[in-house]
C-alpha cells in the first residue's frame, strides 16, 4: 500500500514488519439492532458477535482504532431526560454524547477483552472520551436538520419551542421531533493521545458518536455545543489526523451499489474519486443512507492519496484482503 506519511513512533510486529493502523467505524445500529429494546444484555450480545471480525484484523497485522455511532443511545438518553425532567435536570447534547461514549466504550472494551482472552491473545484496550472541535459559524447551525429524541404532538412541540427555544420539525407523519445542527468536524482534540496509543499497539476506542461537539471561545477555551457530529466524517478526520493507513466504514451491505434495489443494480469493487463524485451528483448515494459514508471516505482518500473501504462487519476480513467490499481510491 502506498505510504503518504513518514510515521513517527510506529510499532514493529513480532516478525519485524511495521504494523499498519486501521480506523474502523461501526454504526450505532449494530449495537442496538432494529426491533430491540436496547437492554444491556442485547447490546453485549450484539457487540460480542462482532469481536471475532475485529480480532481477525489484528491477526492480519493491523493496529486498530474503533469508532462507533450512538444514535439509538443518545435518543434513549434524551427520552429518559424528558421523562425525569421534573426530578433530574436534563443535559444538553454534548453531555449526552459524553455519557453514551462512556457506556459504549465499556461495552465494547469488555466484550473485546473477554473474546481476546478466549482466543489466547494478549492485547490492551483503552476507551477514550473524545472531544471534537466544530465551528459555531458552521452553516449547519443556521439550518439544523438532525432529528434527535422522542416524538411530540404539535401542541407539545410549540410549547418546547416557546419555552426552550428548540427547533421542532414534523417527521414523516409520526409527530414532531427536535432537530439539532450537524456541523463538520474540524479537529480531534485528543488526536495525539489516540495516535500514540495506537502506534504502541493498544486497541483504541475513540470519537464515539462522532465525538463530543465542542467549540473554541474568544479566549481559546472550549465549551460544549448543542449539536451532533456525523460519526463517519469524524472517523475520516481521525484517520487523517493519526496518520492511519486505512479507513474502514462498516455498514449493512457487503458492497456499495449503484441503482440499488433495481433490476440493473451493480455492485462496485473499486471507485475512484471522480467516479464516486459523479455517482453522488447523479443521486446514487442518498443523504439519508450511503451518501455521508461515501463523502466521508472520499475526504480521507482525496487528502491522503490512500484508500478507504466500505463493507459489512461479517465481510471485514475478506474485504481487507481485497476479496470483497468496495474500495475507494484517488485514481
Amino acid at each position: 500500500m502506498i505510504k503518504w506519511f513518514i510515521r513517527k513512533g510506529f510499532q514493529i510486529g513480532k516478525e519485524g514488519i511495521e504494523m499498519k493502523t486501521a480506523v474502523i467505524a461501526i454504526g450505532g445500529n449494530a449495537i442496538i439492532k432494529e426491533g430491540q429494546k436496547g437492554t444491556l444484555e442485547e447490546q453485549f450480545d450484539n457487540v460480542m458477535s462482532s469481536c471475532d471480525h475485529i480480532i481477525d484484523l489484528l491477526e492480519e497485522g493491523y493496529n486498530v482504532v474503533l469508532t462507533h455511532g450512538n444514535g439509538p443511545h443518545v435518543g434513549n438518553s434524551i427520552i429518559k431526560g424528558e421523562v425525569a425532567k421534573d426530578k433530574v435536570p436534563a443535559y444538553q447534547m454534548d453531555a449526552y454524547g459524553a455519557e453514551t461514549q462512556g457506556l459504549l466504550g465499556y461495552i465494547i472494551k469488555q466484550s473485546l477483552s473477554n473474546r481476546l482472552k478466549e482466543r489466547k491473545m494478549e492485547k490492551e484496550i483503552v476507551s477514550l472520551v473524545t472531544q471534537v472541535e466544530v465551528s459555531e459559524a458552521d452553516g449547519a447551525f443556521l439550518n439544523p436538520t438532525k432529528p434527535v429524541g422522542p416524538f411530540f404532538s404539535k401542541e407539545e412541540a410549540e410549547q418546547l419551542m416557546a419555552q426552550k427555544g428548540y427547533i421542532m420539525k414534523e417527521d414523516s407523519g409520526r409527530g414532531y421531533r427536535r432537530v439539532v445542527a450537524s456541523p463538520r468536524p474540524m479537529e480531534i482534540i485528543e488526536k495525539k493521545a489516540i495516535r500514540d496509543l495506537a502506534s504502541s499497539g493498544y486497541i483504541v476506542i475513540a470519537a464515539g458518536g462522532g465525538g463530543i461537539p465542542v467549540a473554541r471561545g474568544e479566549e481559546g477555551l472550549y465549551h460544549g455545543v448543542e449539536a451532533v457530529i456525523d460519526k463517519d466524517y469524524a472517523s475520516a478526520l481521525l484517520a487523517l489526523e493519526i496518520d492511519a493507513d486505512l479507513l474502514i466504514i462498516l455498514t449493512g451491505v457487503e458492497k456499495v451499489s449503484i441503482n440499488f434495489g433495481k433490476p440493473n443494480q451493480e455492485n462496485l469493487d473499486v471507485m475512484d474519486v471522480e467516479t464516486a463524485r459523479k455517482h453522488m451528483a447523479d443521486g446514487q448515494f442518498p443523504a439519508g443512507s450511503m451518501g455521508p459514508k461515501i463523502d466521508a471516505a472520499l475526504s480521507f482518500v482525496e487528502t491522503t492519496g490512500g484508500s478507504a473501504l466500505i463493507t459489512s462487519m461479517d465481510e471485514l476480513k475478506r474485504a481487507v484482503k481485497g476479496e470483497t467490499g468496495t474500495r475507494l481510491v484517488k485514481y
